[in-house]
């Protein structure tokens, strides 16, 4: 097999550059480096705020706030994304939205990732059954987004979570199921970790989160007792892949008096039994792995 051309060259450029700490082309080389990964990690930044505001789009300066990045800095990376066709510019509006690029690359990644048509059908029935709004999330990172919404009979609903929305993992019910079941030194490196965004509270942090944690292990479902909006309740049972690790979360919302202290065993039974249906028929497909990155 012959030699990887991008190994070779690395190799070659190690070769000709002076390695001691005092160096300025390795220092130069470094801050490139830094600076280089600074912008890919904006870049998806964008990428992301753009799509939680699909279908309506959203502008420059509101990618701008919620990023903290510089007005000229957002739309720099807004207009580079747009020519390689990962978002698209309404003229008209003002308004950003993502791009065909996205849709194709996210076609090939649904081949892996994306059990939403596998998980389809229980979604449904837990909407028929529960009479609630059901979804499926999965994992990203240290974020859940929300990929299925059902909604059940009942006319009054909650319009928290919604398809493309991503949460912090121990906010909404969905990824504290998920951050429950996870493995202890996973838990305590999220804790420990970059502070919940203070959109979301104190609440979802520190002592409280910890107590929420050990509360759902014990009951083996998720239970949001309105914390994102008040009076707008959520339940969440985390689905598994073939290595026992939580990659998905199946989830109920409604109002506070549709989770009445009686009937919230009857719904985590409900989800449970739900979400271990999904696990089953992901590890008959070979799944062996949720969507962790």
């Amino acid at each position: 097999m012959p030699p990887d051309r991008n190994v070779v060259a690395a190799s070659s450029y190690d070769h000709y550059v002076d390695n001691s700490p005092a160096s300025p082309i390795k220092n130069a080389h470094s801050r490139g480096t830094v600076q280089g990964t600074q912008v890919v990690a904006r870049a998806c930044l964008v990428l992301r705020l753009v799509s939680e505001y699909s279908p309506g789009g959203a502008s420059t300066a509101t990618i701008a706030v919620r990023s903290r990045l510089t007005r000229p800095t957002v739309h720099r990376l807004l207009s580079s994304l747009a020519a390689e066709g990962f978002l698209d510019h309404d003229s008209r509006g003002g308004h950003w939205h993502p791009g065909p690029e996205l849709f194709v690359l996210g076609m090939v990644a649904a081949q892996r990732y994306d059990i939403s048509d596998l998980a389809r059908e229980t979604v449904r029935q837990l909407a028929a059954q529960t009479g609630e709004s059901a979804f499926l999330s999965a994992r990203r990172g240290n974020e859940t987004v929300c990929l299925l919404r059902e909604d059940g009979s009942f006319p009054v609903r909650s319009f928290v979570l919604y398809e493309g929305v991503r949460f912090p993992l121990g906010v909404a019910s969905a990824g504290l199921a998920i951050l429950s079941h996870l493995p202890d030194d996973e838990v305590e490196a999220y804790l420990t970790g970059t502070a919940a965004d203070s959109r979301f509270g104190d609440q979802h942090w520190g002592v409280a989160l910890r107590d929420r944690i050990r509360l759902t292990r014990e009951m083996g479902y998720a239970v949001n007792p309105g914390l994102i909006v008040e009076g707008s309740w959520g339940m969440a049972a985390a689905v598994f892949d073939q290595t026992g690790l939580p990659g998905w979360a199946l989830s109920i919302t409604g109002i506070e008096s549709r989770f009445r202290p009686d009937r919230q065993p009857e719904l985590g039974s409900l989800l449970l039994r739900a979400a271990h249906d999904v696990t089953r028929a992901l590890g008959s497909l070979g799944r062996a792995q949720g969507p962790v990155a």
